[in-house]
């Protein structure tokens, strides 16, 4: 399977990192350059993105990531390759990575989405639709609840042309892909979701996103409304929600993996502590 690693071209720690890893596990993958949000211009960002949407509006350094991303599938689709892995570059990897990636053989017909990642807090629980085992110790169940991150997904490439062919976004890359609750394109697409999960992103480094968000987010009037706005997208499948656990078509269950926070090599922590230059 092609796997994309996305980074910004200025954090060549994260990139060194990455390499390291996917040296250690053997793993192929091409580098996709990320936008980066210093040297991008607003008017065409603009073109892009609503002027808002369920979750406000976006900071710029999200637009970047989501721009980032749509970049690395035009590249996929170049490939012609029927799959690939997208992989942001603070990623960490379960030994049982490269078993997983190396093909695409064991994706049921018709997942077009796979999350990898586990993100959020280790207790964490997604809900989840009827599982499928796929052999290697691991199942995937459609996702049916908000589970955001983008550090690790595969796409089909139908996938891929469907998400392109939208002209403008009004939610960040991971809420398009991930998050039901506001993003009609994670409707059609069906996510699945891998259990246990084989990446999550790695803590205690310098974000390059982070700084754009806390911008924006000045109290008042609009942050207010924003919130509103927010817990209304993210309540409004509850409802349905509850009605398919008490009809046993669906359940919560953990996604994460002890694995991915010890395969990191001491190199990956040590640059990621460092931060960018």
């Amino acid at each position: 399977m092609k796997i994309f690693v996305i980074n910004l071209a200025r954090r060549r720690d994260r990139r060194a990192a990455m390499t390291a890893q996917m040296l250690r596990l053997k793993m192929a993958f091409e580098i996709v350059t990320a936008l980066d949000a210093t040297l991008v211009s607003e008017g065409w960002i603009a073109r892009h993105f609503t002027a808002t949407g369920p979750l406000g509006r976006l900071s710029k350094g999200d637009q970047c990531c989501s721009l980032s991303h749509r970049k690395a599938w035009f590249t996929f689709l170049a490939h012609g390759a029927p799959y690939a892995a997208f992989l942001e570059d603070d990623v960490l990897l379960d030994p049982a990575a490269p078993r997983l990636l190396d093909d695409f053989g064991w994706l049921p017909p018709g997942t077009d989405v796979l999350k990898l990642e586990h993100f959020g807090p280790q207790s964490q629980r997604v809900l989840v639709g009827e599982r499928s085992e796929i052999g290697r110790g691991r199942s995937i169940a459609p996702i049916l609840s908000r589970h955001t991150g983008a550090a690790a997904y595969v796409l089909s490439r139908r996938a891929a042309i469907e998400l392109l062919a939208a002209e403008r976004w009004d939610v960040p890359v991971d809420h398009l892909l991930f998050n039901p609750n506001v993003s009609a394109l994670a409707s059609k697409l069906k996510p699945y979701q891998l259990l246990p999960a084989i990446a999550r992103q790695a803590s205690g480094g310098a974000s390059d996103i982070k700084p754009w968000r806390l911008a924006g987010n000045s109290f008042g009037p609009a942050l207010i409304k924003r919130e509103i706005i927010r817990a209304y997208y993210e309540l409004r499948l509850l409802p349905q929600q509850i009605a398919q656990v008490l009809s046993g078509h669906a359940q919560l269950v953990s996604v994460a993996n002890n694995h991915t926070a010890v395969v990191a090599p001491a190199s990956h922590t040590l640059l990621q502590q460092r931060g960018a230059a």
